[in-house]
């Protein structure tokens, strides 16, 4: 089953391979589907990729191979493939009621590296948590992760926190992002720096090297908000 996005997205990657040989860019992709950023191509591919329709080829650039097609699986299924608007289904006992007053739901992601980046999955959420409203702005769209790793100890940020982050493509230096590093897809936590043009994605640990990059190499995804922390015996 995919989103509508999802199903936009391999159908053009599939078609401009059949028309052109190679791969859309990103920004063909993005225009296509009339997103804002690249980084929401980068989570449908990403998700993707875990739904086995799509095969990133390594060390080569706009390589993507598409695995399988729509039409493929409803045959091989023998039922109809079913296009999803996004979001949870009617039957989710969840979507029927809202959370109560003063709680909001947000989604929940996989980890994210505190220590080297790791595989991007901003795509479809893992959970759904309920958080207080007094933790985030009234406005503004927002989403967990766990982290993973111990680069930003020296902010008070361990591993297995839970962290409350502002979905965005902007960010100023000083602030603590999370960052979607192209060329290899990963994303990792870190502090927000320039030297120049360049940007600088921090640790907060003195064991750990900063990491430079150009512009066009690194997405900005969101932006930290709030931090939880579960305390276990």
């Amino acid at each position: 089953m995919l989103t509508k996005k999802q199903h936009q997205l391999l159908t053009f990657i599939d078609q401009h391979i059949s028309e052109k040989g190679i791969s859309p860019s990103f920004d063909e992709m993005k225009e296509a589907l009339e997103l804002k950023s690249k980084s929401g191509i980068h989570r449908l591919i990403s998700a993707l990729e875990e739904r086995g329709f799509l095969r990133r080829l390594r060390h080569r650039a706009r390589a993507l191979e598409v695995l399988k097609r729509p039409e493929e699986m409803s045959k091989a299924n023998a039922m109809p493939f079913r296009v999803i608007e996004g979001g949870r289904r009617q039957s989710d006992p969840r979507s029927a009621s809202a959370p109560p007053a003063g709680v909001r739901e947000i989604p929940k992601l996989s980890k994210i590296a505190a220590g080297q980046p790791i595989d991007a999955v901003l795509g479809e959420p893992d959970d759904i948590i309920s958080i207080p409203d007094m933790m985030v702005p009234s406005a503004g769209e927002f989403y967990a992760l766990t982290v993973d790793g111990d680069s930003m100890t020296g902010v008070g940020i361990h591993h297995d926190d839970t962290v409350i982050v502002e979905r965005t493509d902007t960010a100023r230096p000083g602030e603590i992002v999370v960052a979607l590093i192209h060329d290899e897809n990963k994303a990792t936590l870190k502090t927000l720096k320039m030297e120049g043009d360049t940007i600088v994605l921090q640790p907060e640990n003195p064991v750990y090297e900063k990491q430079r990059y150009a512009p066009d190499q690194v997405t900005i995804q969101g932006r930290l908000t709030a931090l939880m922390r579960s305390y276990r015996g």
